[in-house]
């Protein structure tokens, strides 16, 4: 008798805790739809999302608990992206079409002799040559938002006037060069486009819509103009620090795919899982350091707006083997 009384008391006390949790993560799942104005069709979907959301919070804690501990060199964070499955993110918000056949036409990148000796850590915004961080929304133009903040950088450079250039009027524009506006595209492609079209508009002349329209370059609001670009060597990461401590922001193109990218917050991005090869996303990189661990990190300008990761940035792992393949392709416009 007393051992079944045991068991519907602990039957009793699992239904509570059960119950409790449930109540949790509902009270969290609504605060988190407020916060990120998140509305859906229906109850169906609504559940749907709460799933994704419970279970991604779950990875995340999970994650966190192993940062904390000192196992893992970055922490992980719930953002405006953690109601998506993992295959949904990667459709709406990378773009970059890379193919290991593709050549490389822009001119060879030629650094500094190696008795030169470059800068610790480099910050391009401390010296004013990067924009704000930008929103590409749920469309696969990160090639357009790479493309712009290396053409920033380049001609605050020559000229000492930071101007914010348009990614629409490249997704609108340059598809004769290849390049698929929300489908995707290429940083090289892209500068190609702004070299024979004679400039490229400002972001106040021609904003974003995140989405493809009609081509209405008008050069009289164009904001900068490229002659070419050039190429940095393949899978080098020396030759990428080279760049850019000498040369300024650079774009480069990254796996992404991961879920420990999407959920990203702070700390030193090493995801074991990331293929050098395997490049679906395109983001510009505007510094390097080391932290206070002593791990060697790029300092990354996302375009996914402020609120992921670090205010929009991500210091990914440098000298450790091309993590993510950083250093695979990589290139900036000549100005």
């Amino acid at each position: 008798m007393r051992s079944i009384l045991a068991i519907f008391l602990l039957g009793l006390v699992a239904s509570g805790s059960a119950v409790s949790f449930f109540s949790v993560v509902l009270e969290e799942w609504e605060a988190y739809k407020l916060q990120y104005g998140k509305k859906y069709d229906s109850d169906i979907e609504d559940h749907f999302r709460m799933k994704i959301f419970k279970d991604n919070r779950y990875k995340i804690a999970q994650h966190n608990r192993l940062y904390f501990s000192g196992q893992v060199s970055f922490m992980r964070k719930v953002n405006q992206f953690s109601d998506l499955l993992q295959q949904e993110f990667i459709e709406k918000r990378n773009g970059y079409l890379y193919s290991k056949s593709q050549p490389r036409l822009g001119s060879t990148y030629i650094g500094p002799n190696d008795d030169i000796e470059l800068p610790d850590s480099i910050d391009w915004r401390e010296k004013g040559a990067v924009t704000p961080v930008k929103d590409q929304g749920d469309c696969g133009s990160c090639w357009a938002f790479s493309t712009t903040g290396s053409l920033e950088g380049q001609h605050f450079r020559k000229t000492g006037k930071l101007v914010s250039l348009s990614e629409q009027n490249l997704m609108d524009c340059s598809t004769r060069f290849g390049n698929l506006g929300c489908n995707g595209g290429l940083m090289d492609k892209a500068f190609e486009y702004i070299k024979e079209n004679g400039g490229i508009d400002t972001e106040t002349s021609y904003p974003y819509k995140a989405h493809m329209g009609d081509c209405h370059y008008n050069a009289s609001n164009s904001g900068a103009e490229d002659t070419g670009y050039t190429d940095i060597t393949a899978l080098d990461e020396d030759a990428l620090k080279k760049a850019v401590a000498t040369v300024g922001p650079v774009s480069v193109a990254i796996d992404a795919s991961h879920s420990s990218f999407q959920s990203y917050h702070k700390g030193v991005y090493y995801e074991p899982d990331c293929e050098q090869h395997s490049l679906d996303h395109g983001v510009l990189v505007v510094g390097y350091g080391t932290s206070e661990k002593g791990e060697d990190y790029w300092l990354v300008k996302n375009s996914w707006g402020e609120q992921w990761g670090d205010d929009g940035y991500i210091k990914m792992a440098r000298n450790r083997n091309n993590n993510c393949g950083i250093a695979t392709i990589a290139s900036f416009p000549l100005v």
